[in-house]
């Protein structure tokens, strides 16, 4: 069991999609995340087991890769492709109550800003975490925001911008969102956002990486 779960997140830490996949070079040929996900199901590996010792092993490997910029969005791209299509398997079994979801994230890029490359890292990597993500896109309204959390109570929300002009919507979500939720925790991210911007909305967390947000949450739900 052991050895099949190591190559689960092995496959996933690669970016070794499926048997078809070329990607990587060196593993073209072999059973990617997809099969071996379910294979173990098949072997009666516990769903639970499949996604905390496999696929999150190999989604924290690449985090800590990315965080040191051992590895590049590519990449983790296709890290995170791996492990969505592995997690096709295993979603059903969240509906029958096998595998319970650490939690709830909201997240999306605000008002007057498009930029969706940051946010779609962030969203893959902590889906890949064993999360329920509500992805709510990009140019979003704060009132979209504060609707998604009403929808979603206990549940964490996340903010990026790429622009300074748009950074500024940060603060009317967070103070909108405090104002009807303030047990709420609001994580922030983007190039031009930083820790004393955090302090100065009154978010809960500065997120410089994906990583960062996942450990962030991870250690509020253990």
């Amino acid at each position: 069991m052991e050895s099949l779960l190591n190559e689960i997140a092995h496959c996933v830490e690669f970016g070794k999609i499926d048997l078809k996949s070329p990607y990587p070079p060196d593993m073209k040929g072999k059973e990617g995340a997809a099969e071996l996900t379910k294979k173990a199901l098949d072997e009666g590996i516990p769903a639970k087991d499949i996604l905390e010792k496999g696929l999150i092993v190999g989604m924290a490997k690449i985090g800590i890769k990315f965080r040191a910029n051992e590895v590049f969005v590519p990449q983790v791209l296709m890290s995170a492709k791996a492990m969505s299509t592995a997690m096709e398997h295993i979603k059903p079994l969240f509906i029958t109550g096998a595998v319970k979801a650490k939690g709830t994230f909201i997240i999306g890029t605000v008002a007057g800003d498009l930029h969706d490359i940051g946010k779609n890292l962030v969203s893959m990597m902590i889906e890949g975490n064993g999360w329920n993500v509500v992805d709510l896109g990009v140019d979003v309204k704060p009132e979209k925001f504060l609707e998604a959390v009403k929808e979603n109570p206990n549940s964490y929300v996340g903010l990026s911008a790429l622009l300074t002009t748009t950074m500024v919507q940060m603060e009317k979500i967070v103070s909108l969102i405090k104002e009807d939720h303030p047990e709420t925790k609001i994580l922030i991210g983007g190039a031009p956002v930083n820790e004393n911007f955090k302090n100065k909305i009154g978010a809960d967390f500065y997120a410089p990486d994906p990583q960062g947000a996942v450990e962030y949450i991870n250690a509020g739900a253990a």
